[in-house]
């Protein structure tokens, strides 16, 4: 086996109780997707029980320089296919250390208009969408 594969596969479960929670978020471009690994004691199951964590916002174009700090609240937590074993990928919202969601936070705004009852209320509807793009050197118009 190649050191990259050995790696993959490498499951530390059996030895150590430890996860590595990646915390993921949307980034300054408002398109791009940010993260950093931390290390937990063990598995969360529940994301309000993860703790929050913070990141230098004027790294990423997300706060001024003079007031950086950004806080990330974990909203849920997923099985990582890449780490695999107890390991966990986090997604967060991001805030500013006062609390107010940064403008890159739209799942803030979304959150609060699904909370609606009237939209709590409604039963959504999911179809399977398919397309197909056929092409052919032999074909007539």
């Amino acid at each position: 086996m190649s050191l990259l594969s050995d790696l993959i596969s490498l499951n530390l479960s059996d030895t150590t109780e430890k996860v590595i929670a990646e915390y993921i978020w949307v980034g300054g471009s408002g398109i791009d997707m940010r993260s950093k690994a931390r290390t937990l004691s063990g598995p969360v199951n529940d994301p309000s029980k993860l703790p929050k964590w913070n990141y230098d916002g004027s790294s990423t174009g997300q706060s001024p320089g003079v007031d950086s700090e950004v806080i990330l609240f974990p909203q849920a937590a997923f099985k990582d296919p890449f780490r695999r074993g107890k390991n966990m990928l986090v997604m967060c919202d991001a805030y500013t250390a006062a609390g107010e969601p940064i403008p890159t936070n739209k799942r803030h705004n979304a959150a609060k208009i699904f909370s609606y009852p009237d939209v709590v209320a409604e039963e959504p509807w999911y179809g399977i969408y398919c397309c197909f793009l056929v092409v052919s050197n032999d074909l007539l118009l």
